[in-house]
């Protein structure tokens, strides 16, 4: 476990987050890890973040999940409704959040675990895998969001998107905030305490162009359809800073 705390005069907020990718050499190099990236985008002054790489088996005793006042799940490499060892100890932890109403932050492998746990279904995306800068439309009733946004809730959004599966069937109890014409859930929430996001509101150009590389060499993707992600960025940039007011907001209550 890695642990960033500030000090100051009154008890510090305490975060975590679930890494479930390894650190590209990229990401080590230019952000000393996607760590960093999380932290840099969701934390503040006189806060404690610590990390737990839970790809990698590493997870919070269950006595001391109480003392944390929110948590986060990343993206991941590996397929949300697989059974390896670990995504199922991750989604055991999840049914205990959810019992203990603790906040969590699903992102992109992460929303589609909790929609795993809550009973919801996810698969391969119908339209193939997404990746690149896409616009998404927030859902007419906003008044969820308006406890996050305040008064001005934007019509849409634009994140940097890298999936190639999705929530396929939401959970009775899950609301959808967001939706794009290729996938209809890119942004759901339950009660309180859940709020789940299928794109990566961390990124920025250089991780997702990193990423495309990367995939590319590996021959898992042809080159058109690598260029097509690329050129998403070459004149828009996503919408960071609303994108961290909402997810700062949701996790630390200050709206």
């Amino acid at each position: 476990m890695v642990v960033v705390e500030q000090h100051d005069k009154k008890k510090s907020k305490r975060f975590a987050l679930f890494l479930a990718t390894c650190d590209s050499e990229f990401v080590k190099k230019a952000y000393g890890g996607y760590f960093n990236v999380f932290v840099s985008s969701f934390g503040d002054e006189g806060e404690q973040w610590d990390l737990f790489r839970v790809v990698d088996g590493d997870f919070p005793d269950e006595k001391d999940l109480d003392s944390y006042d929110g948590f986060i799940i990343s993206g991941s490499p590996h397929d949300a409704f697989a059974d390896a060892d670990w995504i199922v100890k991750l989604c055991s932890l999840c049914e205990k959040l959810d019992e203990m109403k603790k906040k969590v932050l699903g992102i992109c492998f992460g929303h589609q675990i909790i929609t795993r746990v809550k009973g919801g279904k996810i698969g391969r995306a119908s339209q193939g895998p997404d990746m690149g800068l896409r616009t998404i439309t927030i859902a007419k009733d906003k008044e969820k969001l308006g406890l996050y946004f305040g008064d001005e809730v934007p019509a849409s959004l634009a994140i940097v998107k890298c999936h190639q599966d999705q929530v396929l069937e939401l959970p009775d109890s899950a609301t959808v905030l967001a939706s794009s014409e290729v996938c209809q859930v890119e942004m759901f929430s339950i009660g309180d305490h859940f709020l789940c996001i299928q794109g990566h509101p961390e990124y920025n150009k250089e991780i997702l162009f990193e990423i495309v590389d990367r995939v590319l060499n590996m021959k898992l993707m042809e080159q058109e359809f690598a260029d097509k992600a690329k050129s998403t960025m070459e004149t828009a940039q996503p919408d960071k800073d609303l994108w961290q007011k909402l997810c700062k907001n949701f996790l630390k209550g200050q709206i």
